[in-house]
C-alpha cells in the first residue's frame, strides 16, 4: 500500500482513538506529506532504514522559499510523526521499518525564561486598575502566575468554567487530558473585580476590548486572542521595567520555578502542569540548582580549623 492511501487513516487515528487536536493533526499532515514528497510515495513495505536516513540528510539541508533552514527541533518533529505513523501500521499488522528504528537528533535543553516574585509583584504594580481593560489585564496575569495555565487553555476559558470561591476547577489541556487548576486568592480576588465591573452577559471570561471587537455582541468575535494576551504581557513587562523576554508561557514557567524554589516536589510539578512526561518537567530542575547552591551557602555549617 502506498503511504498517501494510509496517511488519512492515522490522522484519524490521531484525533479519535489518540485524542489529539486538530492543531496537532494538520502538523503532523504537513510533517508526513513531506515525507511522502521526498519518497514520491513509495509504498509502506519499501521504507527502510536507509531511506529514513537520506531523508534526515533532506531535512538537515532543507530551507524553505526564505532560504531559512529547519530548526533541529522542527525536524524532530518530523521524525516523531514518522515515528508515530510507522507504529500505527505495526498496530495494523501492515509490514513496514519499526518505529523503534528512528532515533530522535540530541537537542540542546531549551532556556527557561521565568520571572522572580520581586519581578512579578513589579509587574502586577504597573497595571492601571481605572478601567475595565486594566481590571482584566490584572486578573488575566494573576491568573497566569497562580495557575500555570497554557495560553491556550486561558483562551478557551469562559466566566462559568472558572470557580472563584473554590478557587479551584479542570481545563482540558494537551491530549484532552483533564487536570485540576488551583488559583490564589489574589487571583480570586481579581477575577472577582473584573466580573463584578463588566456589564455583559457574554460567555469568554477575557474579552477583547479593541475597536474591531467592541461593536460585535458575539461572544467568540470578542473573545481574547493568544497573540493579544502575548501583546498585553509584553507590554506589562516593559512598563515596570523588566528587560528579559516575557511572554504568556514565561509565566508559566514562574509558576513552576516558584513551586519547585519554595520545596514542591517535581512529580506535583509534573501533574500541576499537564506534563505526560518528568523529563518535560525536568527542564526546570537546572533553574532551581542556583537556589539550592544558595541555601547551602545560607545555612550550611562551615568548620574550622
Amino acid at each position: 500500500m502506498y503511504m498517501s492511501e494510509l496517511l488519512l487513516d492515522y490522522i484519524e487515528h490521531l484525533e479519535v482513538e489518540g485524542g489529539r487536536s486538530a492543531r496537532t493533526a494538520e502538523n503532523y499532515t504537513l510533517y508526513l506529506e513531506r515525507f511522502v514528497g521526498f519518497t514520491n510515495d513509495i509504498t509502506v513495505d519499501k521504507i527502510t532504514s536507509e531511506v529514513v536516513r537520506k531523508y534526515r540528510l533532506w531535512l538537515n539541508r532543507y530551507k524553505n522559499d526564505n532560504d531559512d533552514e529547519l530548526a533541529t527541533i522542527t525536524q524532530s518533529y518530523h521524525l516523531i510523526a514518522l515515528r508515530g505513523f510507522l507504529g500505527y501500521l505495526s498496530k495494523r499488522d501492515i509490514p513496514s521499518l519499526s518505529p523503534d528504528k528512528i532515533e530522535l537528533p540530541k537537542t540542546a535543553r531549551k532556556q527557561v525564561t521565568f520571572l522572580h516574585y520581586d519581578e512579578i509583584e513589579r509587574l502586577l504594580e504597573h497595571i492601571d486598575l481605572s478601567s475595565e481593560m486594566g481590571l482584566r489585564d490584572r486578573a488575566l496575569v494573576e491568573l497566569l502566575f497562580s495557575s500555570g495555565l497554557r495560553v491556550s487553555e486561558l483562551v478557551n476559558l469562559n466566566r462559568d468554567h472558572i470557580n472563584t470561591k473554590r478557587r479551584e476547577f479542570m481545563v482540558r489541556g494537551k491530549g484532552q487530558k483533564d487536570r485540576p487548576i488551583f488559583i490564589s486568592e489574589s487571583a480570586a480576588s481579581h477575577v472577582d473585580n473584573y466580573l463584578n465591573a463588566r456589564l455583559d452577559n457574554l460567555p469568554p471570561l477575557f474579552l477583547s476590548y479593541s475597536r474591531n471587537n467592541i461593536a460585535s455582541t458575539s461572544g467568540d468575535y470578542r473573545r481574547l486572542t493568544a497573540r493579544s494576551i502575548q501583546r498585553i504581557i509584553t507590554t506589562c513587562a516593559r512598563l515596570a521595567g523588566i528587560t528579559k523576554h516575557v511572554s504568556p508561557h514565561t509565566m508559566r514557567h514562574s509558576f513552576a520555578t516558584d513551586l519547585l524554589m519554595n520545596g514542591a516536589d517535581i512529580r506535583s510539578v509534573q501533574s500541576m502542569l499537564g506534563h505526560s512526561s518528568i523529563s518535560t518537567t525536568q527542564v526546570y530542575t537546572h533553574v532551581t540548582d542556583q537556589h539550592l547552591r544558595e541555601i547551602y551557602e545560607k545555612f550550611h555549617s562551615e568548620t574550622t580549623e
